[in-house]
């Protein structure tokens, strides 16, 4: 939903870019006037102009960044670690609740692995790298119960095609 407000948003930005482009170019031609006072008129009009442009990038910027999980998780999250190792996770819990936010702890115990994760239809959901000597944490929250398959996203060599493992999302008990 949020995506399509911004885009009409842009398109009208653009349209008031372009309106101005027009009108200059139409109001060019017209020498009756000196330059100063051309000047200062298209100036004042080019102040207001960007000062819109900057307020409503800000806006677009703040609202479309609000739900992304890069700040600061919650405390109250459950933890999660998997290290990826050829040739599958290992996971410390395979079970989570729905609703529930969780904070998988990801990192790798060999060579650079990804983490996705996928519902029943194989639809990707998420996703995160998995490097040796690094953790990555990435937040989730299921929002329905099923079982969901963990799989690497990234060639780790011979048996790469294997590394599935399965994820239990439970109802609200």
């Amino acid at each position: 939903m949020i995506h399509e407000n911004v885009l009409l948003l842009s398109l009208v930005l653009m349209a008031g870019v372009l309106f101005a482009f027009v009108y200059v170019f139409i109001h060019s031609t017209k020498l009756e006037q000196d330059y100063a006072s051309i000047a200062k008129n298209s100036y004042s009009k080019r102040d207001k102009l960007f000062g819109f442009i900057i307020i409503a990038g800000v806006l677009i910027a703040i609202g479309t960044t609000r739900g992304l999980p890069y700040g600061p998780h919650n405390a109250n999250a459950k933890q999660i670690d998997v290290i990826g190792k050829q040739w599958y996770w290992e996971i410390s819990d395979t079970t989570a609740t729905v609703n529930q936010p969780i904070i998988f702890n990801v990192g790798s115990a060999d060579v650079n692995h990804g983490l996705g994760i996928y519902d029943k239809d194989l639809r990707l959901l998420t996703q995160v790298q998995a490097m040796p000597d690094y953790t990555n944490k990435l937040a989730y929250t299921f929002k329905e119960a099923g079982e969901y398959k963990l799989m690497c996203m990234e060639y780790c060599g011979l048996v790469h095609h294997s590394m599935i493992s399965t994820f239990t999302v439970n109802d609200e008990g």
